[in-house]
């Protein structure tokens, strides 16, 4: 009933396994990838002709965890998987980069890809496993895919690199100094098509290093691949690539000397303007014929192609005037917002994002519902990308999957720098609204966000600047690396490559290739390019701001911690919760505690924090002898008065401690309610709690220097 095809290998400690042919027939490609105990099934299907009038590759890849994967129920009220997680988002996004340029081009059939995590041991992770399992099922899916890529998880530890980490060790790299690097690499057996990192100051031939042993190490996947699709793969799709290179001529003849005016307008959108104006020049110049042809938008972007290439490559200067090296002005701007908590605004060129920080309590962090386990992040870095910014007019939602990945290459790259949660207990959000863009607007998040951060106060360990890097590649083999692209040079160009760091080192790497043929040497020449634009951007934030702020912005919270007792906890916390809830009510303060015994104190008041903290230490500290307190009588006797002087805690004040004269009842000198000092004398046979009152001065609260007894005292007992 079942043809089924199994290879596996030895690699990374663990064994990889891929197996085709038992489960989803019926997709064109279905490869369940297991390293381990972690399994991912990859589906591939593909639509036999494109859609009439298709001028793009529809290319639609979905990952998904399965709960079930590692025995647990989804949270929540549904508890059914629901929308994309954050990390879904991402990992699908890391499946697709690397094997976008690897269609035949001019391919415009629909291809779905869906990955879905079956099985997780909690140790391999099973982004790579998907990664691995969906290169598979393309392989052998009979779609003009011209792979397969392998796909590894580089660790950097003790000065050594890593194969695979487990993940608990990528976990909270931040908590971790042991280990300085989580970097995931895709590629083909010759070039690296996709880099994703998070690092703590690597230098660039650490991070070159890095990629490296990478892709040494894929190269035993990318061969299991191929012997599985030796005796598993398809027929391969009749496919050939469309020739428009007719179509192209006329296009050129219609309007190439008026698109290349077009693009030596330096103005971003006089020069848009004036490309779309001359597309339609273009378009009122050719037949019927030519206008119905669905390459015509692939001969239009080639000629726009081939002329801003041409120019680099020949020496030329770029389309807004600049060398290959130069980055664009910058102007950096902090405190500009009078009611957040930070703010800072970063322009460089007509690329500006307006970056705002918010400082919360423990309250406010983050709970993360994963498959291995719930997690809590105490910094949040969102980013925004309206339509306005490219001054277009389009539809306002949700973020989309770009947002979601250009925030989170801004998040590993300010993570490296950020305080320790025990030096700084606050929550940390960060929201990036891109308010213009032609060039990175990832970058800018990062440089806006170090400055915004540190306008609020967070004493960050260094400033982090970011740059993205270009490249123009030619079929002759000549290249070359453009620092600090702009947005048509990205779109027309065959390299991304953002890099971000402090001035010691590099705290990510973000690289999409859109062709195979990416050398150590361009790489190399990539990161040195990056490194000197980085050191001039950080040059220019510090005209605005260095370090972070001593003061914080007076709508900031204040927190303060102390640590009590496990086993004081329940005391703080009280019988339903009661004392705490009265702690909070009576100080005004948010109280946050947690299994550890650390307690963290908010308030903008610090009056507030102070009687919070006051409270708390009155519950779980003992009272020491010798030292006075300020307490309430709260019942006379006749051989003396109940003062309640510590929290909940209450002493005898005989009567003959209350004053320096005698007494016949505590009432003479006290009433009930009112407040006096008192004395810690000491403790009876029974451990009750002595109190005295004489020796303290009860206008101050100071302690009155010894003297001699009253004759008429009376004598206790």
């Amino acid at each position: 009933m079942f043809n089924i095809t199994k290879k596996s290998i030895q690699w990374g400690g663990e064994t990889l396994t891929l197996e085709t042919g038992k489960v989803a027939r019926q997709a064109d490609g279905s490869v369940i990838a297991t390293l381990g105990e972690t399994s991912v099934m990859a589906n591939v299907t593909f639509a036999k002709e494109a859609k009439p009038g298709q001028d793009f590759f529809p290319l639609t890849v979905h990952y998904q965890e399965k709960y079930y994967a590692a025995g647990k129920i989804p949270g929540g009220f549904f508890k059914r998987e629901a929308r994309p997680s954050e990390k879904e988002t991402l990992v699908s996004r890391l499946i697709d980069r690397p094997c976008r340029p690897l269609f035949v081009p001019g391919f415009k059939n629909e291809v779905l890809v869906m990955a879905t995590v079956l099985s997780c041991d909690l140790v391999n992770d099973p982004d790579i496993v998907a990664m691995i399992a969906a290169s598979a099922a393309l392989t052998i899916s009979g779609v003009p895919f011209m792979g397969p890529i392998g796909a590894a998880r580089v660790g950097f530890a003790h000065g050594a690199y890593v194969l695979n980490p487990a993940m608990d060790d990528m976990t909270k790299l931040r908590d971790n100094p042991e280990q300085r690097l989580d970097l995931v690499i895709a590629g083909t057996k010759d070039a690296v098509m996709m880099v994703e990192s998070e690092a703590y100051e690597l230098t660039e031939d650490e991070m070159l290093g890095a990629v490296k042993f990478g892709h040494e190490q894929m190269q035993p996947v990318i061969d299991l691949i191929i012997s599985l699709a030796e005796d598993a793969a398809k027929e391969p799709f009749h496919f050939d690539a469309p020739d428009y290179s007719a179509l192209l001529d006329r296009v050129k003849a219609a309007g190439e000397t008026e698109m290349r005016a077009a693009f030596a307008l330096r103005d971003k959108q006089e020069r848009s303007n004036a490309i779309s104006a001359t597309v339609d020049l273009i378009k009122s110049k050719l037949s019927e014929e030519d206008l119905a042809d669905i390459n015509l938008g692939s001969a239009i972007k080639a000629l726009e192609s081939g002329i801003l290439r041409g120019d680099i490559i020949n020496g030329g200067a770029r389309i807004d005037g600049r060398d290959n090296k130069t980055v664009r002005p910058i102007v950096a701007e902090v405190g500009i917002l009078p009611r957040t908590h930070g703010s800072a605004l970063f322009t460089r060129g007509e690329t500006q994002g307006l970056v705002v920080t918010t400082l919360g309590t423990g309250d406010d962090e983050q709970i993360i519902d994963a498959l291995n386990g719930n997690t809590r992040s105490n910094f949040l870095l969102h980013y925004n990308f309206p339509p306005y910014s490219v001054g277009e007019v389009g539809r306002v939602g949700s973020p989309g999957r770009r947002e979601i990945g250009h925030g989170k290459l801004a998040w590993r790259a300010l993570q490296a720098v950020l305080p320790a949660a025990t030096d700084f207990p606050y929550t940390i959000r960060v929201v990036s609204e891109i308010t213009e863009s032609n060039g990175s607007s990832s970058m800018a998040s990062v440089c806006g966000g170090s400055l915004s951060m540190m306008d609020a106060g967070v004493p960050l360990k260094a400033p982090v600047a970011g740059v993205a890097m270009g490249l123009i590649l030619e079929s002759d083999g000549r290249w070359a690396v453009l620092t600090d692209i702009l947005g048509d040079e990205d779109h027309l160009g065959d390299m991304d490559f953002k890099v971000a760091g402090t001035e010691s080192g590099i705290t990510s790497l973000q690289m999409d290739i859109k062709v195979a043929g990416i050398t150590p040497a361009i790489m190399e020449q990539a990161l040195a390019q990056a490194k000197d634009g980085r050191m001039h951007i950080l040059g220019e934030m510090s005209k605005a701001l260095s370090a972070g702020r001593q003061e914080f912005s007076a709508h900031a919270p204040r927190i303060e911690t102390m640590t009590i007792p496990t086993d004081k906890i329940r005391e703080v916390i009280g019988s339903g919760g009661k004392v705490i809830r009265e702690i909070v009510e009576v100080s005004g303060a948010k109280v946050d505690i947690n299994d550890d015994g650390v307690i963290k104190i908010a308030s903008a008041n610090a009056d507030a924090i102070k009687k919070a903290y006051d409270m708390i230490y009155s519950i779980v500290a003992e009272p020491e002898e010798g030292k006075v307190y300020r307490g309430k009588v709260v019942k006379l006797v006749d051989f003396g008065a109940f003062v309640n002087f510590f929290g909940k805690r209450d002493g005898l004040v005989h009567v003959s401690q209350i004053a320096g004269k005698r007494l016949n009842h505590p009432n003479e000198a006290l009433k009930e309610g009112q407040e006096v000092w008192v004395k810690l004398l000491g403790f009876d046979d029974r451990g009750k709690v002595r109190l005295g009152m004489k020796m303290v001065d009860q206008d101050t609260g100071a302690e009155l220097p010894p003297e001699a007894k009253s004759k008429d005292e009376q004598p206790e007992g």
